[in-house]
């Protein structure tokens, strides 16, 4: 049976199982961009910590301080970075460890927990290719591919994330759509299928 989180104060309930599922998620974005960080800020270890903390839970341990204290860390890595793809991809590790405390509470905000890190690794394409708006699309149907069924499921359970004045918002919303139409066609086969 799966292990539940405590309902006290949600809308809804996350499974450990669930949270495992998201964290893995975002911790393969954040991977993917590290070593844009690293080779901008060598021997900083706080965004690596985050992902290993974010591994740990991952892969079966307890959540645990080390996921807030390490995302805590990566995110002042972060604001210290010299550029844009670097503080993208300190920021991603940071949201990596978080995302262990993914709240269940109905607020748009919470889908950043889910998906900044998939936009910030499109923007990061995006601005290693010069500024391409194609490299970014390219990641986020990436993004699209490595989505489970049980991801998009703790997903829709969240409003649509709100569109910003960001290309990391502006991304991210755009992600949002995606996975939500694609599990509403998805649905809707399914649904047909089943009345015939």
């Amino acid at each position: 049976m799966a292990q539940r989180t405590p309902p006290a104060s949600g809308d809804f309930e996350l499974t450990a199982d669930e949270l495992r599922v998201v964290a893995r998620y975002v911790v393969l974005h954040a991977e993917d961009v590290l070593p844009v960080f690293e080779r901008a800020v060598p021997g900083d270890p706080r965004p690596r910590a985050a992902i290993d903390a974010a591994r740990d839970f991952v892969n079966g341990a307890r959540r645990t301080a080390a996921q807030r204290l390490t995302s805590v860390d990566a995110h002042r890595a972060a604001r210290a970075a010299p550029t844009e793809a670097a503080r993208l991809a300190a920021r991603s590790a940071g949201d990596a460890a978080s995302a262990a405390y993914l709240h269940p509470l109905a607020r748009a905000t919470q889908v950043g927990h889910i998906l900044r890190a998939c936009a910030s690794a499109a923007r990061i394409a995006e601005l290693e290719a010069g500024g391409d708006t194609m490299a970014g699309d390219a990641l986020l149907e990436r993004s699209r591919q490595r989505a489970t069924p049980v991801l998009v499921d703790v997903l829709r359970r969240y409003p649509p994330a709100k569109g910003g004045s960001s290309r990391v918002a502006r991304l991210m919303s755009a992600l949002d759509s995606s996975l939500r139409e694609s599990a509403d066609r998805t649905s809707a086969h399914a649904d047909r299928a089943g009345g015939a």
